[in-house]
Parts: structure tokens; sequence; C-alpha cells
């Protein structure tokens, strides 16, 4: 570990970001140059204590899940991802690895929704991050541990995660789960964090196993969808997807016409927010 690069490497990161980057207020009488220590923690989910520590040479080695926080926090590209990894004293992740970098022209695009739904999905359907509003609509994504992680996964082994979509569309959107998963395993291959997914499904779940022999492959979504909240019923919506270049993230973007009871339904899901509402996360 290089605790001096490392050091050198954090505060200068944090120095080129800009407030309005990532949709935080920049306030009257700010003095710092681009964002404050603090403002990286609470991004990071972790102590600004420790993310201060780093930057002063004094911290400990960070763990891989550690710097994939930081990097994110900090909108890395790739290559300052592992160069990140590297100075700490890791090595790099794999490109396919089990916590993937989220591509930072989806956040940058994240960053600046606010008022409507919108979360960060990899191709077998785990939760990368999601804004206030998705966390609302689906429920806290990092609740989720192990095979749970996947959406594909919790749909074919949780019938609560099923309550989300009404009763009329759970079969299309069965068979659209496990054509995602198709495109995914053609992708990545057999021996990939997509083929154990099929095979843990495969064992698990009989209505996965009848759906995959039929061998149906798709990437999209629909672009348009009923959602039932828990406390405020069926949520009409417009489901937009932004794919990365390689495919493997999405960024998906829930919105509803403006007058429409769809549309102010997610402004009451905005005012009450998460405290209130808890849902099957997608």
């Amino acid at each position: 570990m290089d605790r001096a690069a490392l050091a050198d490497f954090l505060r200068r990161r944090r120095e080129a970001l800009r407030p309005e980057d990532l949709g935080l207020p920049t306030g009257a009488r700010r003095r710092t140059q681009g964002l404050r220590r603090e403002e990286v923690a609470s991004l990071a989910v972790m102590s600004t204590d420790y993310y201060t520590r780093l930057e002063q040479r004094r911290g400990p080695q960070p763990s891989e899940q550690m710097l994939a926080s930081l990097a994110r926090a900090l909108r890395l590209t790739g290559d300052e991802r592992d160069y990140l990894y590297r100075v700490a004293g890791h090595n790099a992740p794999a490109s396919l690895s089990a916590s993937p970098h989220v591509a930072p022209a989806l956040l940058r695009v994240l960053d600046r929704l606010d008022d409507t739904p919108a979360l960060i999905l990899t191709d077998l359907g785990e939760t990368l991050v999601q804004n206030r509003m998705a966390a609302a609509l689906f429920g806290d994504a990092s609740r989720h541990t192990g095979p749970a992680r996947s959406g594909i996964y919790r749909w074919f082994t949780d019938p609560a995660d099923r309550l989300i979509y009404p009763e009329a569309d759970r079969d299309r959107q069965s068979r659209a789960q496990v054509a995602n998963l198709r495109a995914a395993h053609g992708l990545r291959g057999p021996r990939s964090r997509a083929g154990e997914l099929v095979r843990t499904l495969q064992r698990a779940s009989e209505e996965f196993a009848e759906l995959w022999a039929r061998h149906e492959v798709a990437q999209r979504f629909e672009d348009h969808k009923t959602l039932v909240h828990p406390e405020l019923g069926p949520i009409e919506l417009d489901c937009q997807a932004l794919f990365t270049e390689d495919q493997s993230q999405t960024l998906l973007v829930l919105t509803a016409p403006p007058r429409t009871e769809g549309h102010e339904k997610l402004q009451l899901l905005a005012v009450l927010g998460l405290d209130r509402f808890t849902g099957a996360e997608r």
C-alpha cells in the first residue's frame, strides 16, 4: 500500500469534482475546492474520520469493498479505479467482477435525476446504485446480499418480490427476466457469474428451468409498466433504459406524463419518501 500516492490521488480527485456535478448544494460561503471530505465520505457510505485518515496518510489499508465505494463516490473511470486499487495494495478487479464498477457516464445522468425513480442495474439484475425516489418505490437495494442481490434470483425464489407487479403481468415478467439472463449468459459464457446464476436457479425453481429451456433471448425493458406500491396502489409509468456500450449495465428511468394519476402518485412518493414506504426492489 502506497499511502502517499493513495492520499494524493484521493485529494486530487475530490478537488476535481464539483457539488453540482453530483446534485449537491453549492452553498453561498463554500470555501473548499471541489467536494468536502464529509461529502465524499457520505457518498461512499463511510465515516468522515476514516476518509480523512486516508487523505492524511494515516488510514489502514482499505478493503476492496471500501475501494469500490470510493471509486463510485469519486466518479472514477475504469483506469482510475484500477489505479486506486493498486496504490491501495490490491489487484485491480476483473472487468466482470462480483462488484462491478458503475459506469461514470450513467452515474452522471443519474446524478441529475432527483424527481423520478432511477437506478443502475447490472445485466444480472443487481442494483448498483439508486436515487431516493427509486429507493422509495422499490425499497433499499443495499439490504440484499449473496445471490439475492440479483432481482432475477429474487423473482424466482421470493414470492414477495412479485407483488410489485399486477398478477396479470407476472408471467410476462418471468419470461422477460429469463430472456434478459439468457442474453447476459450468451455474452459472458457458462463459466461466468451469469452461468453460476443460471445453475443456481435451475436447481431452485422449476418455473425458471422450464422458461430457460425455451431459449428466448432479449435485453430490453417494457416501454410501459404498471407497478403496485403497497401504499399508493398501481402506478402507471413509462420506462426508459440507457445501456453502456458493452451492455453490462443499464440506467433505468421511470417517469409518468404530466397531469396523469401516475405523475401525481410520484409527486406524493417524493414528499413522503422512504421512511414511510417500503416495497420490493426490482
